[in-house]
């Protein structure tokens, strides 16, 4: 097991502790997040340092109100950067962008369209000049992969919470982006929902290998899915507490991770530094 505090993070990596640019899909540098108030400025996030690889999976944890959803919104592009910045593959980004997909707790759908128009909204927007039918045929090849081959043409109003998820996760994949954004997706739904979307994230995700970034409360979840774990500190002035490997092979099954001799091991110490 290796266990990376954020003063050693990636020191054995390079002498300058940074990973080689061209290993990096998203780089977060010194980033600030600063809300006015009546009594004064409120800093929720300074000094959040993090680099991401290509095709890693990270997963974030940290207690309710550290940031973890405010870094997400920011990396997404839709909340500002006060200060610092972020670059995806070096280019500062200034917004929200199709470089980017996100996968909300909530689905975030159009109720009144069915899941292929849901999907096809992205679709549309990022393959303008593909044929209709090839657009068609991007939309109904995901939502065939989360297992809603049947579904294509019920409306979004008439699915259950974990099938509207499921449309989520074939909307956010459709659009090919460079890295994938995840805010707690199945922090809504019950246990064996919540087991069945894990296994279809990750499927689709051994086989995309898209850049994941995920925010989670469930500790088991953040080990089964991650390469690497990053635990938060409590805020405000939230920063990288700790980083912590995930040694496993990919792929994975439950059944592997469960028994492998390190797992308990993993869990202690996020448990351990949640408790502190």
């Amino acid at each position: 097991m290796s266990i990376i505090t954020e003063n050693t993070i990636t020191k054995n990596v390079l002498e300058n502790g940074k990973f080689p640019s061209n290993d990096v899909m998203l780089d977060l540098n010194d980033l600030k997040k600063v809300y006015p108030t009546p009594k004064g400025d409120y800093v929720v996030l300074e000094h959040l340092n993090l680099q991401i690889r290509k095709e890693e999976f990270v997963t974030i944890i940290g207690h309710s109100g550290c940031g973890k959803t405010t870094m997400l919104s920011m990396i997404a592009g839709l909340n500002p950067i006060s200060g610092g910045n972020i670059s995806v593959l070096g280019k500062h980004i200034k917004g929200p962008g199709p470089d980017r997909g996100v996968i909300f707790q909530s689905p975030s759908l159009m109720p009144w369209m069915t899941s292929l128009q849901n999907v096809l909204l992205g679709v549309n927007q990022v393959f303008p000049h593909a044929t209709k039918a090839q657009r068609n045929d991007i939309a109904k090849y995901y939502l065939q992969k989360v297992g809603l081959e049947d579904a294509f043409h019920k409306k979004a109003s008439e699915l259950s919470q974990g099938m509207q998820q499921r449309v989520g996760i074939a909307r956010a994949f459709a659009i090919k982006p460079k890295v994938l954004l995840l805010d707690e997706p199945f922090g809504m739904l019950d246990s064996l929902t919540r087991g069945e979307l894990q296994d279809i994230l990750i499927e689709i995700w051994n086989k995309e290998k898209i850049t994941a970034v995920m925010i989670t409360h469930d500790v088991d979840e953040a080990i089964f899915l991650a390469d690497r774990v990053v635990m938060m500190t409590s805020g405000p002035r939230a920063k990288i507490g700790d980083v912590l490997d995930i040694d496993f092979k990919r792929p994975r099954t439950r059944k592997s991770v469960l028994e492998h001799d390190d797992y308990y091991k993993y869990r202690k110490h996020l448990i351990d530094f949640l408790e502190h």
